[in-house]
């Protein structure tokens, strides 16, 4: 199988899997809107972790073009579900900090181990 289909078959996977632990396993007290929210910022962040781009505040903002405390609200959300881990880096100017994400390691390996089963499905 070319790597173009196994690439859209990892990028449909991804969205999958961030549907159902979204969608499947609400917070207390969280909006449908919120969720949408998430989502979507999820599929964001995957395509900038793709690109390799740093998951700071500041890029996220310059894409998405959200407000600051936007981006906040919906990225805090994501790391309280355990889909984000977030650690403290140099920011931009390189004298101080700022909060850095990436995607979870246990949300990797679940679509890591959905990666496997659908390639060897495929081949």
């Amino acid at each position: 199988m070319t790597s173009a289909i196994k690439t859209q078959w990892h990028n449909l996977a991804f969205s999958g899997l961030i549907l159902h632990e979204i969608l499947d396993h609400p917070l207390e007290d969280e909006t449908p809107q919120a969720r949408l929210k998430q989502i979507g910022m999820m599929t964001i962040l995957y395509t900038m972790t793709q690109a390799h781009q740093k998951l700071t505040l500041s890029n996220i903002i310059e894409i998405t073009e959200l407000t600051r405390s936007g981006v906040k609200e919906t990225v805090d959300l994501l790391v309280k579900r355990g889909m984000l881990a977030e650690t403290m880096g140099k920011n931009s100017m390189g004298r101080g900090t700022a909060r850095q994400f990436e995607i979870s390691r246990d949300l990797l390996s679940k679509l890591s181990s959905f990666r496997a089963s659908q390639d060897a499905g495929l081949n």
